[in-house]
């Protein structure tokens, strides 16, 4: 089994690493604060509608040197922790040593490959709703509880091969699309338009979905982004907007993106690498984008206060 650093112990690299730890991987987490201090304590504890379940990494830490080099590095932070982690990955890297981001957005692979290099990265997708319940607990609602990766060309390596086995083993569903990059971007054009338009109503999938107003909104918003990734080479179907938004009909209408959360709570969020990406991408591609760059606009001035930029 390959040796594996989850930096994040978070709702994703808590959930994934969790499921790692359990089944008897070599697994160090990289956490902070009180989680960390929890999970030192009484191990991870998973609460999931599969199973509840206790896990003990082999280490936990907030310094990567005390784990060293490792076969795969799974990086479940949010995207604006990306900075912080590429200055301190140093320790964990090998001479093979491969890199799974699990960002949501389609510019986390191109951050950390600037840093480490394209070799080392797996561009990957997380599918799985998972939150930190508490210190040292990690509450699974639903979803999949999937994840999807391959080589930066979409190749299938040996060392692809190798984490995909220890994956299943540890019973992590598995998606294995022929292009990674158009899953990347199929993930995008679901959960920006609906997170930002979402997260501007103040309302839940169920009222953004239901209102023709906002569903307009939502489904054009769709259209930006689908427009964006084929200026970029991007092989979206034809169909592409009318099946995403038949995924968002399948939604519990109570649910809330992550993006939603953290801006109703007064979190810093994910807002740039989500609308604000779809605003910037379009820009370079010449693409207008009234919907997500309007939603970008407005949830601004909330997520500068969220980071002490702004105070009103």
């Amino acid at each position: 089994m390959p040796r594996i650093a989850i930096w994040g112990a978070g709702g994703i690299g808590g959930f994934f690493g969790g499921r790692l730890a359990a089944s008897g991987c070599e697994v160090g987490f990289i956490a902070r604060g009180a989680h960390l201090e929890a999970i030192r304590r009484d191990g991870l504890r998973v609460e999931s509608v599969d199973g509840d379940f206790t896990a003990t990494p082999s280490i936990a830490t907030d310094d990567p040197a005390e784990i060293g080099p490792v076969d795969v590095v799974i990086l479940g932070v949010k995207t604006w922790h990306l900075p912080e982690v590429m200055a301190g990955l140093g320790p964990l890297l090998g001479s093979d040593t491969a890199v799974v981001t699990t960002q949501n957005g389609v510019e986390a692979p191109g951050e950390v490959a600037a840093e480490v290099g394209e070799s080392r990265v797996l561009p990957g997708i997380a599918k799985v709703f998972t939150e930190v319940a508490g210190p040292g607990v990690i509450r699974h609602a639903g979803g999949p509880g999937s994840l999807a990766f391959a080589e930066w060309d979409g190749s299938t390596s040996a060392r692809v091969k190798d984490l995909r086995a220890t994956l299943a083993h540890a019973g992590v569903a598995l998606e294995e699309p022929e292009d990674i990059w158009l899953a990347l971007w199929i993930k995008f054009l679901f959960v920006v338009p609906l997170g930002g338009v979402g997260a501007v109503a103040q309302a839940p999938v169920g009222v953004v979905r239901s209102m023709p107003s906002t569903r307009a909104l939502l489904t054009a918003g769709m259209r930006e982004v689908r427009d964006i990734g084929r200026a970029r080479g991007i092989g979206f179907p034809d169909e592409i907007v009318e099946s995403t938004l038949g995924f968002v009909d399948q939604q519990p209408p109570a649910g809330l993106s992550s993006l939603q959360r953290d801006i109703a709570a007064g979190r810093p969020s994910e807002l740039e690498a989500w609308s604000g990406a779809v605003h910037r991408l379009g820009q370079e591609a010449g693409v207008e984008t009234p919907v997500n760059t309007f939603a970008y606009s407005v949830l601004l001035p909330r997520e500068q206060r969220a980071r002490g930029q702004l105070d009103f």
